[in-house]
Formats: C-alpha cells, structure tokens, sequence
C-alpha cells in the first residue's frame, strides 16, 4: 500500500515538474541548461517562500493601519469626554452665577452656603489626614486664592470651583485606593466584601443611611453630600482591607529566593511520578532568615514527618501558614510573632533533595496557593506606598 503511493506521488511530481531543457546561445555557441525536477521543486519553493512573505507583511501593513485608525478613534473619543465633563462644570458654575446675578440673592446667604461646604469638607479631609499619598494627590486641586480685586460674587465662584475640584480629588483618591486594595483581595481568592467592613468607623459621613440624610446633617446640597459620602466610604473600605491586609499572609517567606516549585500537581522528585505539592519551594543560601509572613502565635515547632523541622503559625480568621525543611528553629509554640519576624533557617531537614523552603498557606483547614497572597502582597504595597 505504501509502494503504491510512493509511486503516485512520484507520477504527481514528474507530472508538476517534468524534465526541461533550456538552450541558450550566446557567441555562436549554444549551451543547454537541464532543469531537473528537483530544481524545478526548489525554484517553486523559494518562490512560494517569497509569496508568502510578500502576502505576510501586506497583512501586517493592513492590520496596523486598522489598529492606529482604532487607536486615534479611542483617543478622540476619551478628550470630547474630557472636554464635555470641563464643559459641564464650567456650564454649572456660569448658571450658579448668573442665577445669582438675576435674583440678587445676599452674599451673606450664599457666603453660609460655601462655609457648610467646607465644614463638610474638613470632616472629610481629616479623615485624608495622614493617608498614603493623600495630600499629593490633593494638593493639585487647589488653584490658589481668590483674586482680592475682583467682586464678591468672582471670589466666592472660584471658592466654590475649588471646592469642587477638591471633592473630586478625594473622591478619585479614595475610590483608586479602594479599588486597589479590592483587587489584592480578590487575586487571593477572598471576597473583598467580607473584610471591608470596620468596627472603628463612624462618624456622620457613614452613619446617615442616604445622602438626602446626610445632605440634612450636613446642611448641604444632596448632590454635594452624595459626594462626600462616597468618597468617605470608599476610604473607610480601603482603610478596613488595609488593616485586615496587615493581619494576612500577604508577605515574602523568604527575601531573594528564587521560586522553584510551584503549587499543585507535579512529578514527585523521589517517585517520578504526579503528586499534589501543597506549597511552594524557595532556594536561597543555607541558613538565610526565614520570615514570617503575618503577625500571629507559633502553634507548632518541631520535627513533622516528610517536613524536617518545621514552624506552623496561626494567623487568625482561619489562616495558618507553614515553614519546612529548616535548618534550624528560632522560636517555640505559643510565641507571638510578628510579620518578617526571623522564625527559622533555611536547611535540608525531612524528604527534601536539597536545601530550600517548603511554604505552605492553609484556610479553613484547607491547603491554598500561597503564589496568589504574595502576588496580592505587592498591590497592597502598592496601595499603602502611592494613590491614585
């Protein structure tokens, strides 16, 4: 069967590609050229080749024209947004002047207006107060004081615009902050939901149930009180998770080392054959500090069998995380400790084939990928270190 179509494949080519002769005269001689199947073959080849690459590049050319085309598009769209959102304040802030204009409405009545602006304000910023990144995330609002030659109704219009680029900052800031630290939450496979919530928070910006509540408490607009509650909402979230953030695995076991196995199922490196590896496993030097990655009470320090020696910390909420293979011990059951604290040094103790650091992270008694808290470990660093 394999003969058969051997010889049909050879019928194919002779047929494609016959023999040809070329004759060429040049100087009274003549020469002859024997284009052979094979030449034939690699003539066709080169330029098929050549074809292709032709038609390849002329795709690339069409797809990036497309792709700029789509680009600009995009870019345009996103500055009429920007230029209809300026066009909107600027739209809002002219009627507010020129009603005030036409109905000669008392500077005294519209000054009281602007000053339960700000006390709304102060609530809020005190709140801001020491936050990461907050006052320079703040700070570009503010466009300088009024002009003290211009007249009552100019100065208290850019108050009132200031006031308005300000609540916008906080707002931005707080709900950037906020959703970062959502986003660390959730690449660790919690629900940012159930750690967003803090028994210190208070105060009238979280206590009214509804911005119309809080406009009355206030004494302010209920477009303005809307405003504020939000952004203080979104802060006492960011504030929560950071707190709880603090009190989870969230940190580096070991500093420097170099990730080798990862978590789940690989070949065991004693059986060759697949075994669930319910950690991760770091190589540094022999010796280097292993750390604690959150604060909590050494539950176990010992020998564990497979594990050499081996520290277990309990973190509360149901986390737990486990450190094997060390070397050495350096702390004992019932210590507190605190995250980065030196709890051990990395060795080669139990089923190991080398020396590095077996890390384990469990929840509800159930063993979790620790890669996902270090990965959301460093969006809360990012979180805490900068805003916006």
């Amino acid at each position: 069967m394999s003969m058969s179509r051997l010889a049909q494949l050879r019928g194919l080519i002779q047929a494609l590609f016959p023999e040809r002769h070329l004759y060429l005269r040049s100087g009274g001689e003549m020469k002859g050229v024997v284009l052979t199947p094979a030449r034939q073959m690699i003539f066709a080849a080169i330029a098929l080749g050549l074809l292709t690459w032709v038609l390849v590049s002329f795709i690339a050319i069409l797809i990036g024209a497309v792709t700029q085309s789509r680009s600009d598009e995009e870019l345009a769209q996103m500055q009429a947004r920007s230029e209809r959102w300026v066009a909107d304040r600027e739209a809002r802030l002219n009627s507010a002047v020129a009603q005030l204009n036409a109905s000669g409405a008392s500077l005294g009545g519209l000054a009281e207006s602007i000053e339960k602006r700000h006390a709304a304000l102060a609530l809020l910023l005190t709140d801001l107060k020491g936050e990461p990144g907050a006052m320079a995330a703040l700070t570009p609002a503010l466009r300088g004081a009024p002009d003290p030659d211009a007249n009552p109704i100019e100065r208290i219009a850019t108050v009132q615009a200031n006031q308005e680029r300000l609540v916008d900052a906080a707002e931005d800031y707080a709900r950037s902050r906020a959703d970062r630290l959502r986003l660390a939450f959730r690449l660790a496979g919690l629900a940012p939901s159930s750690y967003a919530s803090s028994a210190a928070s208070g105060g009238p910006l979280l206590e009214a149930p509804d911005p119309r509540a809080l406009a009355a408490v206030l004494d302010v607009d209920e477009r303005f009180a809307a405003r504020i509650q939000r952004a203080a909402e979104n802060l006492s979230a960011a504030n929560a998770l950071s707190e709880t953030a603090s009190r989870l695995p969230f940190a580096q076991p070991a500093r420097g080392a170099r990730k080798t196995s990862s978590f789940g199922v690989r070949f065991d490196p004693f059986t060759g054959r697949p075994a669930f590896h319910s950690g991760l496993d770091f190589v540094s030097a022999f010796g280097a500090p292993i750390l604690t990655t959150a604060p909590g009470i050494v539950s176990f320090a010992g020998v564990r069998s497979g594990y050499g020696k081996t520290v277990e910390v309990d973190h509360g909420r149901g986390f737990k995380t486990r450190y094997a293979h060390l070397s050495a011990l350096a702390v004992s059951p019932g210590q507190r400790v605190a995250v980065g604290q030196r709890i051990g040094a990395l060795g080669n103790t139990g089923r190991s084939t080398g020396p590095h650091l077996h890390y384990e992270i469990w929840l509800n008694g159930r063993a979790v990928n620790p890669y996902r808290f270090i990965r959301a470990g460093e969006h809360v660093q990012q979180a805490r270190s900068q805003a916006g």
